[in-house]
């Protein structure tokens, strides 16, 4: 893997993380379009990426500081909302539940099956009938007019199970969340916010396993420990971009936030799958 690709990878994970649209179905895709010479099976590649989550997680730490550090004076019963913060992070650990228990068990046979650029199209098309269908269940359903301090344990749990739709290449973790928070009836701001909270932990979770093989294969792999730290960087940067950007985004367009986001996961499924298919 050249420099330019790397920093191009660490780009495109940086905003892809955390819009809805698929950061492991892009990583997918577009190195297939762009005829990028990636071996995405050599053992080096997958604690790669995993560096360049540790720069979104750090990102997202570095965005909600002030959550955590109200949620540790919670638990540490210090601060105001004591018991508030301790609910938050309660509902936090019971949504990340789903994820280490069916990733623990399906992550490997689910992605060897469906990891390729044209199954990860075909699933970026269903993740923007996902986003679709969760604007149109929530104009359906009235708002319960909810924040997160209204979740239940039973609604983070959901949300949690919703994340998991991810495990499969096309399918967006932060846009399953979020419309997993819709469909518990919290706007578009406080599902977000939600769904950037959670997805620190699982994160954070994936690169404690992964980083110790890239620290492995650091000898065999000609500096890629080196080139993975620069993209963590870059990764990070834009991934923090990119959560200001959305923050302010859900909050300003409530009504019909994910409709965008639809329509370019449809447009560039279909794309893919028509060149791909042509072998251009």
């Amino acid at each position: 893997m050249t420099p330019l690709i790397a920093v191009l990878f660490a780009i495109m994970q940086g905003a892809t993380e955390l819009f809805p649209v698929s950061s492991l179905g892009h990583a997918v895709i577009v190195p297939a379009l762009l005829h990028w010479h990636i071996d995405q099976h050599a053992p080096s590649f997958l604690p790669f990426v995993v560096m360049l989550h540790v720069g979104t997680a750090t990102a997202l730490l570095a965005y909600f500081w002030r959550d955590w550090w109200d949620m540790l004076m919670g638990l540490l019963g210090r601060g105001t909302g004591v018991n508030e913060q301790r609910g938050l992070l309660l509902r936090l650990v019971v949504a990340t539940i789903p994820a280490v228990v069916i990733g623990f068990i399906l992550k490997k046979p689910i992605q060897h099956l469906f990891a390729s650029p044209l199954i990860a199209a075909v699933f970026l098309i269903v993740n923007g009938g996902l986003l679709l269908a969760g604007e149109q269940l929530r104009r359906r359903k009235a708002a319960r007019g909810m924040g997160i301090a209204q979740l239940t344990l039973v609604d983070a749990f959901v949300i949690g199970l919703f994340q998991c739709l991810a495990f499969l290449p096309g399918l967006s973790r932060s846009g399953a969340a979020i419309v997993g928070g819709l469909t518990r009836g919290i706007d578009h701001e406080a599902a977000a916010r939600f769904a950037f909270l959670m997805a620190t932990p699982v994160i954070a979770g994936a690169t404690v396993v992964e980083v110790p093989k890239l620290l492995h294969h650091h000898s065999a792999s000609h500096g890629m420990f080196g080139l993975a730290v620069l993209a963590a960087v870059v990764a990070g940067l834009v991934a923090f971009g990119s959560t200001a950007f959305l923050m302010r985004y859900f909050r300003d367009h409530d009504r019909w936030a994910l409709g965008p986001f639809a329509a370019y996961c449809a447009v560039f499924g279909v794309l893919s799958l028509v060149l791909l298919t042509a072998g251009i």
